[in-house]
């Protein structure tokens, strides 16, 4: 783990190879051009604050010679622009969260699949392994090499009108689920009503009564203000979707072994810090709201909720076969 006074030390050195290498003129993509960095969250979210560390570690470990600069915020366009600029090669490292990738990289799809992370811990054990490798070895072939696996919570289910405690609480209710088929079968599986909507729909839409509920993590949840109008929380968790730190694969062929070795470490370190800044920004989201006066339920026993998932998997299994290996080899994980 890079502690805070290792963070300040590599951002020093990478604001003094700036200068050094300022003067210096290359062509796009070789070592010692710039590298773009994409990434859709504000300056002082975990994500951001990894990507940074990431920066600032290549700098000072390669003396100068590696060097980048993270665009936050979104600037460069949205994650599919991000995508496909990056095969083309015209950025060259970006953290994607791997939900919408499926249309590039289909194998991705299976981490949408509701339940087949057990926690957050588990998809961690999961991406750090074997899996991992396997889905970075697909990513590779459209463009986009995987080096490290960075959280974005896990979503549950909050409500309006009572505590979600077996999948039977679900029936009936009206919930706004992201705009993908796997998300809509997800809780109709359960009996409930999916509505697809506009994430900066969902507050008003949940206090008018147009839909009881959504689904989300503990950040998201708090800071949009959602546990105000509806105040349940049950923790499901049935949505882990990992986020990817990710380089262009025209620039990885192109740096030597050693320089692979330090940019692969330091992203590794990078994901090490953006998990605990996570989980310290998660606890922090989830101590506010329920001092606020949700009503907070743990649910133990998730076997119910996944049993009712099985006519999402079959349907998903009989439209992409050559990914139930896959699925079985996240299962088979501990």
């Amino acid at each position: 783990m890079t502690s805070p006074i290792q963070f300040r030390k590599f951002a020093a050195a990478a604001a003094t190879a700036a200068l050094l290498t300022a003067g210096l003129t290359a062509l796009p993509g070789s070592a010692q051009a710039e590298w773009r960095g994409w990434n859709i969250h504000v300056p002082d979210y975990p994500v951001s604050l990894g990507m940074d560390q990431f920066t600032a570690e290549i700098a000072e470990k390669s003396g100068g010679k590696l060097t980048g600069k993270t665009y936050h915020s979104g600037v460069l366009g949205s994650q599919p622009d991000a995508i496909e600029q990056m095969r083309l090669g015209s950025i060259d490292y970006a953290v994607f969260n791997l939900g919408p990738m499926g249309q590039v990289i289909p194998a991705t799809n299976v981490v949408s699949l509701p339940f087949i992370f057990k926690s957050m811990d588990h998809m961690h054990r999961v991406l750090d392994g074997p899996v991992g490798e396997q889905l970075s070895d697909a990513m590779a072939e459209k463009g986009i090499v995987a080096l490290a696996w960075y959280d974005s919570g896990a979503r549950s289910f909050y409500n309006s009108k009572k505590p979600i405690t077996t999948p039977d609480d679900v029936k009936g209710m009206k919930v706004r689920v992201m705009n993908n088929d796997l998300f809509v079968n997800m809780v109709a599986s359960m009996g409930g009503n999916a509505t697809p909507m506009a994430f900066s729909e969902v507050y008003s839409s949940i206090k008018t009564g147009v839909v009881d509920g959504a689904e989300n993590n503990w950040p998201s949840y708090e800071s949009t203000g959602h546990y105000e109008v509806a105040g349940y929380y049950s923790s499901t968790e049935h949505l882990i979707i990992p986020e990817c730190f990710c380089v262009s694969k025209a620039l990885w062929d192109g740096l030597s072994d050693d320089d692979k070795e330090t940019v692969k470490s330091a992203a590794r370190r990078s994901a090490e810090t953006q998990r605990e800044l996570w989980a310290k920004r998660s606890s922090a989201s989830r101590e506010k709201v329920i001092s606020a006066g949700v009503k907070f339920n743990e649910i133990a026993d998730k076997a119910p909720f996944q049993a009712a998932m099985k006519p999402v998997y079959d349907k998903f299994i009989a439209e992409n076969p050559d990914l139930e290996g896959l699925v079985k080899a996240i299962q088979a994980v501990d």
